[in-house]
């Protein structure tokens, strides 16, 4: 008798990894056509680009984790396009909207970003947690490239925004990329979220908090990413005392058990 060849178009044990790792190159497409609009001076669009990159790099990596699909290359392959997105074509995207005005100083401020931004991206790879520090992954060691690329981008979303509050924002462009850049390779510990622990009661209320800023996105684009921008900025030192209340506390448990160990 015959046997019957079966075939798959795919390993059932492979295909999972193909979808994460299509988002990230989807990401980084956007990232790279953020800097053609850019050049074209369409920066709404460019913006917008560059928000989507953001929501598909978050994106991938939970997806990934959701249906076991991590891997050394799609850690690996995240990073470079990280770099690319978030790296490179925020700053450049400034480089066209101000910071060319300032010649060979801008120019420097746009590599000083892009150079922060790529050694971030290398400690974040080298970085890691021990079993007994779980915790520590509700935080970021630094801002994370991602939010570092909105956080530069905010004078130009303010000017997109049409927002008549009387502020040439432009003059504020390069001190405010430097900041970005000192913050993204600092060690002050941003908000993760990444094992963060929500009660079924407030499960509701966060639901309805997504669909607000959704829509809100929708609709007032650039406002609404103007008021993220700044909640997120708030949120930075409020991120640290609450790291270093956490840690404090979990410090003097650990005493405290050490002691009833001796006694």
């Amino acid at each position: 008798m015959e046997e019957k060849n079966s075939f798959k178009i795919s390993a059932s044990k492979k295909s999972r990894f193909i979808l994460p790792n299509l988002l990230t190159l989807i990401g980084v497409c956007l990232g790279i056509s953020s800097i053609k609009f850019a050049i074209d001076q369409n920066y709404n669009i460019a913006v917008i680009f560059l928000i989507f990159a953001a929501i598909l790099d978050t994106l991938d990596g939970r997806i990934a984790r959701l249906i076991k699909g991590t891997s050394e290359f799609g850690k690996e392959l995240d990073s470079l396009t990280d770099f690319v997105s978030f790296g490179i074509a925020p700053a450049f995207i400034l480089y066209f909207w101000e910071l060319k005005n300032y010649g060979k100083i801008g120019w420097a401020i746009t590599l000083i970003f892009s150079v922060c931004c790529v050694l971030r991206l290398a400690r974040f790879n080298l970085t890691k947690i021990s079993e007994d520090a779980e915790w520590k992954r509700n935080y970021f060691e630094g801002v994370p490239s991602p939010a570092g690329a909105i956080l530069i981008l905010l004078p130009l979303i303010y000017e997109l925004s049409d927002l008549q509050f009387n502020l040439n924002v432009k003059k504020f462009t390069p001190y405010l990329v430097v900041i970005v850049a000192i913050l993204l390779i600092s060690n002050i510990p941003t908000f993760s979220l990444k094992k963060i622990k929500i009660s079924s009661q407030l499960t509701i209320f966060l639901l309805f908090g997504i669909v607000v800023i959704f829509v809100s996105l929708i609709f007032f684009t650039f406002k609404a990413l103007l008021i993220l921008g700044l909640l997120y900025l708030t949120s930075i030192p409020a991120s640290y005392l609450l790291y270093k209340k956490t840690k404090k506390k979990l410090s003097e448990t650990m005493k405290e058990e050490d002691h009833e160990d001796i006694l």
